[in-house]
Parts: C-alpha cells; structure tokens; sequence
C-alpha cells in the first residue's frame, strides 16, 4: 500500500523478515527467498475513473440543464439543435477526460501496484516504466524505484552480515568446545603438580634457598588455573542464583577484597553509597565476581598512586553501580573491542574477563557501559533491575 502526502510517495511494506537457517564454512550463502507468484486478492472498491467523472458529469448536467432554460425562450427547432449540440460536446468532453485519465494516471497506478506486489512477494529487480516523466506521477515512480534499490542494497548487506556472524559464531563455538576440553585435560594434572609441590616444600629445610622457586611455581600454577577457570566460565556460563538481598553487601565485599591488591601500589578505593537502595534481587557471586574484575583492573591500569571511586546509586527501578579510575585511559580505537572475548590490551591476561562479565550483567537483566579519556581515566557503569521482570521470573 503507498500513500503519497506533499508530493512524498510512502510505501508500507511488511515489517518481519523470514530467518535464515545458520550457514557452515563450507557452505554457499543463498540467496534471499524470493516466494513464487501468488494472486493478490484485494477488496472490491468502486472506480476511480467513476469517482472522477461523475463530479465532471455532474457539473455538465447542471449545466446543460441551466443551458435549456436560458434557451427556453427561442423557438422549438432552433432549441432542440442547441441542446443536442451542447449534449454532444458534454458527452465529448466525458469521454475526453476519462481517456485522459486512463492513459495518464490510471496505467502508471497499475503498474505501480503491480511491482509493489512483486516488492512485497521478495522480487527486488522490479523498477516501474514511467519514472522518465517530467510530472508528479514521475516524481513518484523515481522515488519508488530508489526505494526498492535501496532495499535491494540493504538486503544484500543483511546476507552479507548474517553469513559472518554464523561463521563467527560457529567459530566461537568450536573454540569453545576445544579449550573446554584442553581445561579439563589441563587441570587434572595441574592439581597433581601443585600437591607435589606442596609435599616439596614441607620436606625441605626451612633455610633451604629453593622455597621461593617452589613458592614461585605455586603461584605460576595458581594463575595457569584462574585462567583454566575463566576459560571454562566462557564456554560453559553457569546460569545466575537469584537472590533477594542487599546490594551493598556485595560491592562492599568486593571492594573489601580489592583493597588487599591495592595496598602494595598505594591506592585507595573509596567506597560511597549515594541513595538507600531496596533489596536487589541478584547471584551476589556473580556480581562480586563482575565489580572485583573491573576493580582489579582498575589497578593495574594505574601506574601511579592514585584514588578508585566505586558508588552505588539508584535510577528510577534500577540499581547503578560505577567504577572510576585515574589511570591510562582507554584509546578510542580499543573502547568498542574490549568487550569482545580474547582482546586485551595488557601484556598479561586472557582478555576474556570483561566479555565475560559482561555475560553476567546481561544475564540478570543489566547492562554493562564504559566511558574513558586518554591520560585521565576510565569509568565502568553496571546497571542493574532491582526486580527482575515478570516474564524472566516465570
């Protein structure tokens, strides 16, 4: 259907799109469906050619009646001539306006209803004839076929899209599973290592210059399988032990647990609850495990003394806590990857602690943001319902 205000054509199409089924590497992309033709069934309306000729007519037929009382006054024959020539030329005059019609308007109106009926049944390589006219009916046939290759453009770049992300995703997927694997065979042997080391240290004499290398490995292996953790977390997301219960609790704990890092780089992390918040319904683990993330890297990304400031506030149903630093900043070019599992900017990590906190967030309802200025700093933002809605409930 298209409806034409200000000399502007709108052209209503269907708002859903049929998905496609997920397409392989060594797969070929389809092309879009295109439905074979169908008959479009419309209402019954009465003609436009008759609502534009019977106001014509009308008008013609007062007239001529007008005419035969103002001719009333001459003779018989000489008024009967009169009004069988101006019926004729009324007559005329019909029949040359609906010709008009047909010719001018009504044949570009048909087929501008058949090519949107072929748009609307997926057919993209349809443009109408009369869009070379110099009138509005022109106007109107340009603008219908810019529309359609716009569309046409805008479907190809869908495909394109929807193939990348399904190969990405089954990328992601088949990585998923490989490194699920390699934690498990990893961490079975890593527990063997760490308890002989353990049995080492506790058999040598205690002046013995070998405790700091075993103390050394101990930690090696502690950060091999905090990395083994977080690799499996990604891979295997466990889903959230909802909670009624108090968010301060949770942020203090992990603020609590942060201070102990920062005390070695003389950092202070302040701590400040703005509003009085309602219980939150949340997994306090999951959440402890988001704000310690974005804490701990807030330290490392201060090479000097500084102050972390960590508030709790409430927006409206939603429970608002941030995370601000006065470190390095994040380069512009990096701020819309780092999200992204496997990125880091740092020299050491997996680069899977943001994507997977992220992961957190959205699974209770949250979202996650961050804002950041080179040289100056970089601001977290968690955002979270204070009661899930009804329907994530259920």
């Amino acid at each position: 259907m298209f409806w034409m205000f200000n000399d502007r054509v709108w052209i209503e199409q269907p708002a859903t799109v049929n998905a496609h089924t997920p397409i392989r590497n060594h797969e070929t992309v389809t092309p879009w469906p295109v439905k074979p033709a169908e008959t479009v069934v419309r209402k019954r309306h009465i003609n436009w050619t008759l609502k534009a000729v019977l106001p014509i007519a009308a008008v013609l037929l007062n007239g001529l009646l007008l005419f035969m009382l103002v001719s009333s006054s001459l003779e018989s024959d000489q008024r009967n001539g009169v009004i069988a020539v101006a019926a004729g030329g009324a007559f005329v005059v019909c029949v040359a306006v609906i010709m008009v019609l047909a010719v001018q308007i009504r044949r570009p109106m048909l087929e501008l209803q058949d090519k949107i009926a072929r748009v609307q049944l997926g057919d993209m390589d349809v443009s109408v004839s009369f869009a070379d006219r110099k009138d509005e009916i022109g106007d109107l046939g340009r603008d219908f076929n810019d529309m359609v290759t716009q569309l046409k453009a805008s479907r190809e770049e869908i495909e394109r899209l929807h193939h990348t992300q399904m190969s990405r995703a089954e990328h992601f997927a088949t990585l998923g599973e490989l490194a699920a694997g390699l934690a498990h065979e990893i961490r079975n042997p890593l527990a063997g290592i760490a308890g002989v080391l353990d049995i080492v240290s506790r058999d040598l004499p205690s002046t013995s210059a070998a405790h700091e290398v075993i103390h050394d490995a101990k930690q090696e292996a502690m950060q091999i399988n905090r990395i083994l953790t977080e690799l499996l977390d990604t891979a295997r997301p466990k889903p959230p032990q909802f909670r009624v219960t108090e968010i301060v609790g949770t942020v203090e704990h992990a603020v609590l647990f942060a201070r102990q890092q920062a005390v070695t780089k003389r950092i202070n992390i302040e701590f400040e609850v703005k509003d009085s918040l309602p219980p939150v319904e949340h997994d306090p683990n999951q959440i402890n495990q988001v704000l310690l993330n974005l804490i701990l890297n807030a330290i490392q990304s201060m090479d000097k003394p500084g102050t972390i400031r960590v508030t709790l506030e409430q927006d409206d149903d939603l429970a608002v806590i941030s995370v601000a630093d006065e470190g390095k900043g994040i380069a512009p070019e990096n701020l819309s990857q780092i999200f992204r599992p496997f990125f880091t900017t740092k020299g050491q990590g997996t680069g899977l602690g943001l994507s997977l906190a992220r992961r957190m967030v959205e699974s209770h309802g949250g979202s996650i943001t961050v804002s950041s200025e080179v040289g100056s700093g970089t601001q977290f933002e968690v955002r979270l319902p204070i009661a899930r809605p009804q329907a994530q409930v259920s």
